[in-house]
This record gives structure tokens, sequence and C-alpha cells, in this order.
């Protein structure tokens, strides 16, 4: 069990600053764009922020945890992955149910975990999925890096939004 998001240290600031959305969100975001584009660099600005966060070790077990949920993603995914720009303070569908799902999971928010799964994959795939999203969870959580729960209700209303939405 995780522990809740009042006993993770959820720190002052914008929500996206802090450690654990941050390392969900711009590490979604940068190691998307380096298969998108097939440069290192945006892997290479990934490992940095990791590195940066957890430092190296650490950095690199979460990363490759990150890679492999990613790599699941892009093979089961009901559609493309699309993400904003490194550092951007919005979020595209996709990021919030990658948020969603993995907050879903850290905070034993099942249901809110199954609706961003069934939303983003396949349904013949969401097992494989689940399992990566699982193992990236996981290790988060055991680097003390917990991120708020997101609620089934506010999940729910990005999904019914229009495609190409930006929300804030």
């Amino acid at each position: 069990m995780y522990p809740r998001a009042s006993e993770a240290g959820q720190g002052t600031g914008c929500y996206f600053d802090r450690a654990p959305e941050k390392l969900v969100l711009e590490g979604y975001r940068r190691w998307t764009a380096g298969f998108e584009t097939g440069s290192v660099i945006a892997w290479e600005m990934a490992f940095g922020l990791y590195s940066e966060i957890l430092g190296s070790r650490a950095g690199n077990r979460a990363l490759s945890e990150l890679s492999f949920f990613i790599r699941t993603l892009r093979h089961c995914a009901l559609c493309p992955l699309k993400t904003f720009p490194f550092g951007s303070h919005h979020v595209c569908k996709e990021e919030c149910l990658t948020l969603g799902l993995i907050a879903g999971l850290q905070n034993c928010d099942m249901l809110a975990a199954r609706t961003c799964l069934n939303a983003m994959a396949c349904p013949s795939r969401q097992e494989e999925v689940e399992n990566a999203a699982i193992g990236f969870a996981e290790t988060l959580a055991e680097l003390d890096q917990v991120l708020l729960p997101i609620p089934k209700f506010a999940i729910d209303d990005i999904i019914s939004r229009p495609l190409r939405a930006k929300y804030h």
C-alpha cells in the first residue's frame, strides 16, 4: 500500500512543480518525444530530469520503468500518444490519463486507475499497460515520489471533453 498524498510531503507551489507529478508528466513528454523524433536529445533531457530529482542510480531505475511503460503504452494505445511541449503548464487528455493512472495506482484508487486504463489502451492489451504502469508507479512510490490523488469525477470530465482540448 502506498502512502496517502498527505503523508508524501505535498510541498507548496504549482502542481506541476511537485517532483512526483513532474517526473511523470515531464518524463512522459520527453520519453514520448524521443520515440516520435528518433532523437536521443529528448531521452537525455529525461535522464537529466530524473537524475536531478532522484540521483543517478535511482533516476536510472525509475527511467527504466518509465521507458517500459511508454513503450508498452505506444503499442497498446487506442490512439497515438499526444503531449504538450516540455515545461508547459497545460496538459492534454493523454497526459491527464497518464497522471490519473499512476496516481490511481499509487493511491489505491483502482476505479480511477481503471477508468484511465480503459480510455488509454485497447481492451485486448490493457493488462500489459496496467502491468507496466504498476511497475512505474511502485518504483516511484519506493523512491518517495507519490502523486496527489486525482478523483474519478475529474478523470470522467477530462474523458468527456472534446479532442484537442487543453487542461490547466
